[in-house]
């Protein structure tokens, strides 16, 4: 796999003119992309924007129709795969190399966008008013790319970036609904994965499931699937699984047929203490405690 550690390379590797700047720069991207056929990572923030050919769009195994743009993102290092897409129009990508975020706000805050975390088929969908406003903001860091550029230039075009985050940030929210409402609450399918993996014996045999194992299951990403249980529960995928526990460790307290080692064992932890430990997070109490007033 190749791996591109400046915008130079990346540009030169694809047959692109050189960069207007050797940190940051922006392309439109034809109907045949030549990213598109093959796997690479680099050292850059990606924002690329396409529509779809036909309007069709592989999204979590589910197929969509989508006749207006999709929006995605990667980050530095992050591995960038797209096969057999098809696209109906030209598009733009643009390419922040992390060092062009030294010393401004987006060095840090960049890192709280957990879309940079998503796969690909999990990327946004914008509508035609979204759309519009997404390509403004392009067309405006465009005018301070190609336009001799000067000292104001970095500040106006993160300012431009910071806005594409925030859109898309709040486009990600509305892009949860729909889902939900195609697929139902993630949260109950995300439970009974739960439970079939503590029926099959999973939590005897291997553990404690991890979040990218119910998301794998799920086919989705990890970080996608926090985000969409956070919209729908407030609660983030590791929240929702240590409840999940509690609530069975509750259950079998209360039945009295096990002890605490027996039950932590039983839901997966490797020892008495750490289940202990979380049993008395959630609930106030410690297993023992509880046990004891439900006799009461």
């Amino acid at each position: 796999m190749k791996h591109y550690k400046t915008l130079t390379e990346l540009h030169t590797g694809n047959g692109w003119d050189a960069p207007q700047h050797p940190l940051f720069s922006m392309i439109g991207c034809q109907a045949a992309c030549p990213l598109g056929n093959r796997e690479f990572t680099t050292d850059c923030y990606i924002i690329a924007f396409k529509k779809i050919k036909s309007g069709m769009f592989l999204y979590g195994r589910t197929k969509y129709d989508h006749d207006n743009g999709c929006l995605f993102f990667a980050k530095p290092r992050q591995i960038i795969e797209m096969r057999d897409l098809e696209f109906e129009e030209n598009g733009y990508m643009l390419m922040i190399h992390e060092d062009y975020l030294n010393g401004h706000e987006l060095f840090r805050s960049i890192n709280n966008y957990g879309f940079f975390d998503y796969e690909i088929n999990e990327a946004l969908q914008l509508s035609p008013k979204e759309e519009q406003t997404i390509l403004e903001l392009h067309s405006k860091i465009q005018g301070e790319y190609f336009n001799n550029p000067d000292e104001y230039s970095r500040e106006i075009i993160l300012s431009h970036i910071s806005s594409i985050l925030k859109y898309a940030q709040r486009y990600y929210k509305r892009q949860f609904v729909d889902r939900e409402q195609v697929n139902g609450k993630t949260a109950s399918r995300f439970n009974d994965t739960l439970k079939k993996y503590m029926h099959e014996g999973g939590l005897e045999k291997n553990g404690l499931p991890s979040v990218t194992f119910i998301a794998d299951q799920l086919f989705i990403s990890p970080r996608y699937l926090s985000d969409l249980l956070k919209q729908e529960t407030g609660k983030t995928a590791l929240e929702l699984i240590h409840i999940f526990l509690i609530s069975e460790a509750k259950n079998l307290l209360t039945l009295g047929e096990k002890g605490i080692a027996e039950i932590a064992y039983h839901l997966g932890f490797e020892n008495a203490s750490y289940f202990t430990k979380l049993f008395k997070k959630q609930t106030g109490m410690r297993p023992l405690e509880f046990r004891k007033s439900q006799l009461n």
